[in-house]
């Protein structure tokens, strides 16, 4: 059911002067639980790739063809049918990931908003995004992207040095990376984000510098810094076990990070989560659902998502999981509306421990409203106020708890991970400790 494209051009016009409008510094604040029940983002799960990179374990599959019109009719079924079981009637953006969606045609795209469109409300101003790796041809297949309804590029550029884009298995160039980005920004201009990736292994810090002060002169009003993580069954991973290569080293990984986050502060990017850094209010929507435990939909091959199902008495949100190889994925859509291979319920302290985690990613934090919209009764201070080792968090300014909520500081982003070895469990040993409540099976 492909979009007809009078239609389409119509809903993506309206959805670019919606972002015009609606482009501010800073993220909005969280709805109430009603309507936070109601709303969620969507993510569709493209699984296939040209190549696998090296240091690639994600879900994803190098197919001889691709029977697109059977995948286009599944995700268009699933979408569907994950709306109405959640019950959500607002989509507020939606991304398509992988793999590598920019190798689906854009009536793909097309057909599953079409098919959001029809089933919840999708507002013009919906972000929707589209991870797309540089190509040497970049131009008219991005411009049918955009006519199909996609309105925001996320670029794999991760590196301008040919050699480590060799050593990662990328298929582009740096000559690609850069005409692919000058492409992305005239015909999306402020809602390009790209992919910048440190810690390779036998990576120098100076010359790493020296690539990200390049891109600054080439990007967009988005970037996000990754650091490369070697997973187990890649071909890097074997490389470095075997001693082809070198294991990278941590602490110019952490020296790279560091420097580079003020090299983006001092142009003007504001750190507003771990890895991402935006100017002129490009934040992403979608992710910052993410952050702020948002409900949202996963649709597609092994695709992840947390929602709370409607009807049957439910009332606890279930971590899902969709079932991996496309084919059989495909098999279970067409006999039963969706291919959700693994339902999880959570606790209430599992959510808690979500919202703590993610939430401290951002600058913003945890506020003690969206904090009382988990748990109404064991408050901030609550959990943190009192303990030493928090407090000790507090005095070296890696952390902040006032009126606000609690947050890191910019010094604290960087070793999130070392603070919530303390902050768990303080959370978990509150949680114990509470007073029980009155309420059957609370």
């Amino acid at each position: 059911m492909a979009l007809p494209g009078a239609r389409a051009r119509g809903w993506a016009a309206a959805a670019r002067a919606a972002q015009r409008r609606r482009r501010v510094e800073g993220a909005g604040g969280s709805p109430s639980p009603e309507l936070a029940g109601r709303r969620a983002a969507l993510y569709v799960h493209w699984p296939y790739c040209e190549k696998r990179c090296s240091y690639c374990n994600f879900n994803k599959y190098i197919p001889r063809g691709v029977e697109e019109a059977a995948m286009q009719k599944c995700l268009v079924t699933e979408a569907q049918t994950l709306l109405r079981l959640s019950g959500v009637q607002r989509v507020e953006s939606v991304f398509f990931g992988g793999g590598t969606p920019s190798l689906a045609s854009p009536h793909t795209v097309a057909a599953v908003l079409e098919a959001v469109a029809q089933t919840a409300h999708l507002p013009a101003d919906s972000e929707v995004t589209l991870e797309a790796n540089p190509t040497s041809t970049p131009g008219s297949r991005l411009a049918e992207f955009g006519a199909a309804g996609v309105n925001r590029l996320s670029i794999g550029l991760q590196s301008l040095d040919n050699t480590e884009l060799r050593l990662l298995g990328r298929t582009h160039s740096a000559c690609d990376a850069l005409r692919t980005l000058a492409e992305a920004r005239r015909l999306f201009p402020g809602r390009v984000s790209v992919d910048f990736m440190l810690g390779l292994p036998a990576q120098q810090v100076g010359l790493w510098l020296g690539q990200l002060q390049e891109l600054l002169h080439h990007c967009d009003d988005h970037l996000s810094l990754y650091q490369l993580s070697l997973e187990r069954g890649t071909a890097l991973f074997a490389q470095v076990q075997q001693g082809v290569l070198p294991a990278p080293d941590p602490e110019l990984a952490a020296e790279m990070y560091q420097r580079g986050r003020v090299v983006l502060r001092e142009a003007g990017f504001r750190q507003y989560e771990v890895s991402n850094f935006a100017r002129n209010g490009a934040l992403s929507t979608h992710n910052w659902t993410y952050w702020q435990c948002g409900q949202y939909l996963g649709i597609g091959p092994g695709a992840h998502g947390r929602f709370m199902p409607q009807g049957a008495g439910s009332h606890t949100r279930e971590a899902r999981i969709q079932t991996l190889e496309p084919d059989n994925w495909m098999k279970e859509v067409m006999m039963f509306g969706h291919g959700t291979r693994k339902r999880v319920p959570l606790g209430r302290l599992e959510l808690l421990e979500e919202v703590l985690a993610l939430g401290l990613r951002t600058d913003v934090g945890i506020t003690h409203q969206h904090w009382q919209q988990f748990e109404p009764q064991l408050t901030l201070c609550d959990v943190f106020g009192a303990n030493k080792e928090v407090q000790e968090l507090l005095e070296q300014g890696l952390l902040q708890l006032d009126h606000r909520g609690l947050r890191c500081s910019w010094e604290g982003l960087a070793v999130l991970d070392s603070l919530l070895l303390t902050l768990l469990p303080q959370l978990q040993e509150a949680w114990q400790q509470r007073t029980p409540s009155p309420v059957p099976g609370g």
